[in-house]
C-alpha cells in the first residue's frame, strides 16, 4: 500500500450548485477529507470549510479523500435524518466516472462481489465471498483511449461500501488510474485518484420533489 500523506488542498471557496434552508449540494475537491480525520494536521474537511460559512450544516454522507465531486448536507436534524433514511435505503441515485486501465472485455455489466475490511491491512477491503457484505456495481464503459490504454466508465454504485468502486474495478483487472491504495505502481503516475462524483438525484425531504444535480469530471 502506498497510501499519500494528507495535505489538503488550497481553499480557494466553495463550489455550491445548490442552496436552500434545508439542504446544501456542493462539490468536494479531490484530495480533501469529506470529515476531520484522526490525528494531527487532519482538521481541514470539507465539513469544516463548509460549516464556517454554513454552521448548520451537517455531512449525511461521504466520499473517500481521494474521490472528488457531489455531497449533499443537511442544515437541521431533521432533514438530517430524512436524508440518512434515503441513503440507507437506496432511494439516492448516485453515479460515478473513473478512469481505469485498460479496455473492458464488456462495454456494461455488472460486478456483484461482497466486500468486507481487510482487517490487518485497514483501511483496505477485500472480496470475501464467505462473509463479505452484498455490493453491486453497474458500469458502462464510455471511451476507450488507445493511446493511454485506459477507459472512461460511467459507475453506478447500488450498495455504498467503503471503496466498493475502487475494489471492484480491481476485481475486473481495470484498476482506477491514481489509485495508491489498490492499484500496482505502474497506474499511480498521475496526480490524483481518477474518480469523480458525477451525478446525484434524490427527493427534496421539505417539498418533496425529485431534485438532481451533475458535476463534470474535471480529468
Amino acid at each position: 500500500m502506498n497510501s499519500r500523506p494528507y495535505t489538503a488542498p488550497s481553499d480557494t471557496g466553495l463550489d455550491i450548485l445548490h442552496a436552500d434552508s434545508a439542504i446544501l449540494v456542493v462539490n468536494k475537491p479531490g484530495g480533501l477529507l469529506s470529515v476531520p480525520g484522526r490525528g494531527a494536521g487532519k482538521a481541514d474537511c470539507l465539513a469544516s470549510r463548509v460549516q464556517a460559512r454554513f454552521p448548520d450544516a451537517l455531512v449525511v454522507h461521504r466520499l473517500d479523500m481521494e474521490t472528488s465531486g457531489l455531497m449533499v448536507l443537511a442544515r437541521n436534524r431533521e432533514t438530517h435524518r430524512l436524508l440518512s433514511i434515503s441513503f440507507q435505503d437506496r432511494q439516492v441515485e448516485k453515479r460515478y466516472e473513473a478512469l481505469v486501465t485498460g479496455q473492458l472485455a464488456n462495454a456494461s455489466g455488472e460486478i456483484d462481489l461482497p466486500l468486507i475490511a481487510d482487517w490487518p491491512n485497514r483501511p483496505l477491503q477485500k472480496v470475501d465471498l464467505q462473509i463479505g457484505k452484498p455490493s453491486l456495481t453497474r458500469y458502462l464503459a464510455l471511451a476507450y483511449d488507445a493511446r493511454q490504454n485506459s477507459t472512461r466508465v460511467a459507475l453506478e454504485p447500488h450498495t455504498g461500501r467503503s471503496h466498493q468502486l475502487r475494489v471492484h474495478m480491481l476485481s475486473l483487472g481495470h484498476p482506477i488510474l491514481g489509485d495508491t491504495l489498490y492499484a500496482p505502481e505502474s497506474c499511480t503516475q498521475v496526480d490524483r485518484l481518477m474518480l469523480h462524483a458525477v451525478y446525484l438525484a434524490f427527493v427534496h425531504p421539505v417539498h418533496g420533489e425529485k431534485i438532481s444535480f451533475s458535476s463534470t469530471a474535471p480529468f
